[in-house]
């Protein structure tokens, strides 16, 4: 696809290809209904993990004859509210989007258009009727991700390279670490953040960074990490998306999420004219198909893969809960 600049929209045609995301859920409950406007407001570029998932949840649903999808991409804050306004104007039933930047001023324009839902990715509360929120949790599958790294690092050391330490970022590094001191409790964990949501060339030298600092596994929070991985011919892990066609020798584990149940259920509430000023987070619970490990067979060891796969059916089945950590990792 084109890429314009930002502000500029593109709208999806049917036959459009969505990008690189799992989506981990059965397509939605809308199949049926007559297509509705659905917008989203991309901070970072599509390309982003986080952004692309939102992404292809939406490409899928236009492709599916669901809903019709314009985006903006690059879209900076001071920018944001317009866009959302904009959007609103043309009449998207649903505008999706991430208020991290600028979580007033959203929440202010989605008080002056009480018909339009919004749905955005938050570190904030839920506001009036419309406006909805969601984080990304995905933070069980990366305790998962931590028990097989936990397993496999010979060095005693593994290292994550994450974006800016918000409450959703903390949650999942937090969760990987638990995961790894569960098997491991003599395992050390370092920590770099990048002070950004995308920049891949930072990312790969904070994992340069950690690897010389003895690191014989990293946990990609951002993208670009892989690449310091690949580089120095050591293990990775991936985050909400998978990353191992993309490093096949590299990625062993990706800490996949899935937007596709969130997107479904805050359209349908939108639809039936429900409000949808509510969280919708807890709907990316494994247990409802918002998040999930993929691994390769064989890299870990067969007695690591078992455990873990234990701990996956319990967390499936309500009986395991993975302790949920929003503070700074130390």
């Amino acid at each position: 696809m084109t890429r314009f600049p930002m502000n500029r929209r593109r709208l999806l045609g049917t036959g459009a290809a969505a990008l690189g995301a799992a989506t981990l859920a059965t397509p939605g409950l809308l199949r049926a209904q007559t297509r509705v406007k659905v917008a989203g407001i991309h901070a970072s570029p599509v390309e982003n993990a986080w952004n692309s998932v939102l992404h292809a949840a939406m490409v899928q649903a236009n492709e599916e004859g669901v809903i019709d999808y314009t985006f903006s991409e690059g879209v900076s804050g001071t920018d944001y509210p317009r866009a959302m306004r904009e959007y609103a104007e043309a009449g998207n039933v649903l505008i999706v989007g991430e208020s991290y930047a600028v979580e007033r001023e959203a929440r202010q324009v989605a008080g002056d258009y009480p018909d339009t839902a919004f749905l955005m990715g938050s570190s904030g509360e839920a506001a009036g009727d419309n406006f909805g929120v969601f984080g990304t949790w995905n933070w069980e599958a990366a305790y998962l991700c931590g028990m097989l790294a936990g397993a496999m690092t010979e060095t005693g050391q593994v290292g994550t390279v994450g974006a800016i330490p918000i409450p959703e970022v903390n949650m999942l590094i937090n969760g990987f670490a638990d995961g790894v001191k569960a098997v491991n409790p003599d395992v050390t964990h370092s920590v770099s953040f990048i002070g950004t949501f995308f920049d891949p060339p930072k990312a790969r030298e904070a994992g340069l960074a950690q690897i010389d600092s003895g690191a014989d596994i990293l946990f990609g929070e951002r993208i670009g990490t892989a690449d310091a991985a690949e580089e120095r011919g050591i293990r990775a892990i991936g985050s909400l998306i998978n990353y191992t066609p993309r490093y096949p020798e590299t990625v062993f584990a990706n800490a996949l999420w899935s937007f596709r149940p969130l997107m479904d259920a805050a359209l349908a509430d939108a639809v039936a004219g429900n409000p949808t000023g509510k969280t919708y987070t807890p709907l990316s619970l494994m247990e409802d198909g918002g998040n999930d490990i993929a691994y390769v067979e064989g890299v870990a060891p067969a007695e690591a893969v078992a455990r873990m796969e234990e701990v996956r059916a319990a967390i499936k089945a309500g009986e395991f809960e993975v302790p949920r950590n929003f503070d700074e990792p130390a």
